[in-house]
């Protein structure tokens, strides 16, 4: 037996890692959904904290208060002047033809182009507000898969620590046998060679957590970032909401689940507005009124020598819409158009977010199946060979270097099935986000700053 006996021992207990990993790959629901706490905090942190999300819910209620003001007559108009002043004299007691007016003119919509401008200003908000939720989703699967990739990267720390472990011990057995003679240099170059590339994957895997951190940092501020220590994340996460979902639909056909997701459903305020903008069109062909009622004060007398009656004057003006094929019938076409274009560019959206899902899912069969494949095949595969070579190490029927090989193996497929979970749970992710899976709950934003300027204004 070779004198290396012990750094095959040594090998052998690396083989440990793997089982223990593997086992971790499917986690009861408790225990996933006691691991995703912690993300659901940061998520609904992260959408508190939300610039956009604000700045969204900012223009749906600019657009409220604009339908509020489109929904008002126009101001009265105030009409003041005087009419017969004879130049000769310019004096307002001589002539009774003279008078100083006062008038007021008021003017009318068309129809019921009021309520209708009202109406498509609340349709329009409401299409606002969902990109609100839109963002929500966005920011959620953002955070989510950082999440995702963080507690990848610490799974991988974890098993390299391990490894780079194992194999100083192997390398510290190494020297002190070649110190005596009983071990190549060869050997020893091989063993502190692992050494060193273990220490260069670890530093690139803390660049890449720290990198992660940084990501992070966009939704959750520069403050959470310096405050952070130590993120303890996971790279599974419990779907039981998502599973949900899609256990309603029997087929390839998403769309009932799709119709939910709030660009969809601005794809319908939109075809709701243009709707609208057809209604507003036809008020078009209806006259437009106005009224105007003016008082004149005369100072001179009548030609009986008596003082001159005061006037009264009211006027009722209407707008005619009789010349209509150039513009109200084009006005009225190109807002029927406008409906189909939104109809369309809806069934657009659907058919490509419905490709989407489709893609999705097919991704997520293959990775399950991947990923059964690894747990119940791979992983053994790759302990087998592992021993396999180190029995022919010991035989002298392998060389070191084939041992080396044979643990490079082990940790590279051992790897491959935690980047597995986590591309499957990433999947899991994006698929929640156009479905509907997840689960925060979060208030709507606060304008504090608009809120306090319109609380002045009425105290004052």
């Amino acid at each position: 037996m070779k004198p290396s006996l012990l750094a095959l021992c040594i090998s052998v207990s690396a083989l440990v890692v793997t089982p223990v990993m593997a086992q971790s790959v499917v986690a009861s629901p408790s225990q996933s959904l006691s691991k995703s706490e912690p993300l659901m905090l940061l998520i609904e942190q992260a959408l508190a904290n939300d610039a956009s999300r604000k700045q969204f819910y900012a223009q749906s209620q600019a657009m409220r208060e604009t339908g509020v003001a489109a929904a008002t007559l126009m101001d009265p108009k105030l009409k003041v002047g005087f009419g017969g002043l004879p130049v000769d004299s310019f004096k307002f007691d001589e002539d009774p033809m003279t008078n100083i007016s006062v008038g007021l003119m008021q003017q009318f919509e068309r129809g019921s182009t009021l309520d209708l401008q009202s109406k498509k200003a609340t349709q329009q908000a409401d299409g606002m507000v969902l990109q609100v939720e839109t963002r929500e989703r966005g920011v959620a699967n953002s955070i989510t898969q950082l999440w995702l990739e963080l507690g990848y990267q610490q799974q991988a720390e974890r098993v390299l620590r391990e490894n780079q472990r194992l194999m100083r011990e192997l390398e510290s057995f190494i020297s002190t046998n070649y110190s005596i003679g009983k071990s190549e240099a060869q050997d020893l170059l091989n063993a502190q060679l692992q050494v060193s590339q273990l220490e260069e994957k670890l530093q690139a895997n803390q660049q890449m957590q720290r990198r992660i951190l940084s990501q992070m940092s966009e939704w959750l501020g520069s403050e959470w970032l310096g405050k952070q220590t130590m993120l303890q994340a996971t790279n599974q996460l419990n779907w039981q909401s998502l599973d949900t979902l899609l256990a309603s639909v029997n087929n390839e056909q998403y769309f009932s689940l799709l119709a939910q997701h709030p660009m969809v459903r601005m794809a319908d305020a939109s075809i709701a507005v243009s709707q609208t903008q057809v209604e507003l069109a036809e008020q078009s062909y209806t006259p437009q009124f106005g009224v105007e009622v003016m008082y004149a004060y005369r100072q001179a007398n009548n030609m009986k020598g008596e003082p001159a009656s005061d006037l009264v004057s009211a006027y009722l003006t209407m707008d005619i819409p009789l010349f209509t094929g150039n513009r109200q019938d084009r006005n009225h076409a190109a807002a029927q158009y406008q409906v189909g274009a939104a109809q369309s560019q809806k069934d657009l959206l659907l058919s490509q977010m419905n490709a989407k899902v489709n893609a999705l899912m097919v991704d997520r069969t293959n990775l399950e199946q991947r990923l059964e494949r690894y747990q119940t095949t791979l992983v053994e595969q790759a302990k087998a060979r592992t021993k396999a070579v180190e029995r022919g190490y010991q035989n002298s029927t392998a060389q070191f270097n084939d041992v080396i090989a044979a643990t490079r193996d082990e940790l590279a497929v051992e790897l491959e099935s935690q980047r597995l979970i986590t591309d499957l749970n990433q999947v899991n992710s994006n698929l929640s986000m156009l479905l509907g899976g997840f689960n925060y709950v979060v208030a709507k934003p606060e304008l504090t700053h608009i809120d306090a300027t319109r609380q002045q204004s009425a105290k004052e």
